[in-house]
């Protein structure tokens, strides 16, 4: 392929990727949210500024916090066999990590601990997400 014909390729590619950025943005600030006269919107953010920064606003959401020991695998017929007193042996050994999830997401990693006469996690370790951008 010919340098010319490579550039013109090119510059075609980076006028749809302006394009469509631009066509993002008109859209985007189409965008209308209702409004609360009585209630200053812009929670001490410039015009523009994502309120993403405001975490108050999320206090107040309910999530689900689980700790799993360990994992185990069997076939169904060794399940219907479990009875009383039956112990399934997990992947963990005693000692090891227990995974803290929040809403079925690796949040971290944490120590079983006794807290009066109930049992809690010390979180010894935040898990990075595996997306990036998210909190």
């Amino acid at each position: 392929m010919s340098e010319d014909v490579q550039h013109d390729e090119e510059a075609t590619e980076k006028e749809k990727a302006h394009d469509q950025a631009q066509s993002l943005d008109e859209s985007l600030s189409e965008i209308e949210t209702p409004q609360d006269p009585n209630h200053d919107h812009s929670g001490g953010f410039s015009e523009g500024e994502p309120m993403a920064k405001d975490v108050t606003a999320i206090y107040d959401i309910n999530v689900q916090v689980s700790a799993v020991l360990g994992h185990s695998t069997m076939k169904v017929s060794q399940l219907l066999k479990l009875g009383r007193g039956a112990v399934v042996e997990l992947d963990r050994k005693v000692g090891e990590t227990v995974d803290i999830y929040v809403n079925n997401r690796l949040v971290a990693r944490g120590e079983v601990v006794v807290v009066e006469d109930k049992l809690g996690v010390t979180m010894t370790e935040i898990v990075k997400s595996e997306r990036s951008g998210d909190i």
